[in-house]
């Protein structure tokens, strides 16, 4: 496969909406946490898509392994098929995350001691790196469909490990507050 370093002349206008996204995705979602919209889409019942959400968060670091695995392989085919996954997956569960939290009142978590402090610790550093994650995949994404394979790799450094571990601790903090929904 080809590399290409320079930028396209697109580049701008691309980095422009990723920068504008990457901030509107952060701000719609903090906004859902901090000023819940309960009940504002009627009797629609949401209460299936918490575990939705683990199991597209799942998916989505299996998809990331295995894309992982394949681009180590030099496997390029099946290491886009994997990221493309990957990239669906999260959006999907973006899509059902913002839906969920516009439609249902907030759940507490209810566990004590340690635990407690182990649970604030995985979702504090899961929302934070959800947040930072949002521009890296879509650099990540950009770059590789518009062949810039250097600038693909650079970026997807540090966008693979840190978009695993929001991947999982996803699966993590469904599972610590499940039994309170």
């Amino acid at each position: 496969m080809e590399k290409k370093t320079k930028s396209n002349p697109a580049d701008s206008r691309y980095l422009v909406l990723i920068a504008i996204l990457s901030i509107v995705v952060p701000l719609l979602v903090s906004f859902l946490l901090f000023m819940p919209q309960t009940g504002k889409l009627g009797d629609l019942d949401v209460s299936f898509l918490p575990k939705l959400h683990a199991v597209l968060n799942s998916l989505t670091a299996i998809s990331l392994i295995i894309g992982y695995y394949q681009i180590k392989r030099q496997n390029w085919r099946y290491h886009r098929f994997a990221m493309v996954t990957a990239f669906v997956l999260s959006t999907f569960f973006l899509i059902s995350y913002v839906t969920y939290h516009y439609q249902a009142a907030p759940t507490t978590y209810g566990g004590e001691g340690a635990l407690k402090m182990v649970y604030y610790f995985i979702l504090i550093t899961h929302i934070i790196l959800a947040a930072v994650i949002v521009p890296l995949v879509l650099l990540s994404v950009y770059f590789a469909v518009s062949e810039q394979f250097v600038r693909h790799k650079r970026v997807s450094r540090w966008t693979f490990p840190l978009w695993l571990y929001v991947a999982i601790t996803g699966v993590l903090v469904y599972l610590m507050i499940s039994p309170y929904y």
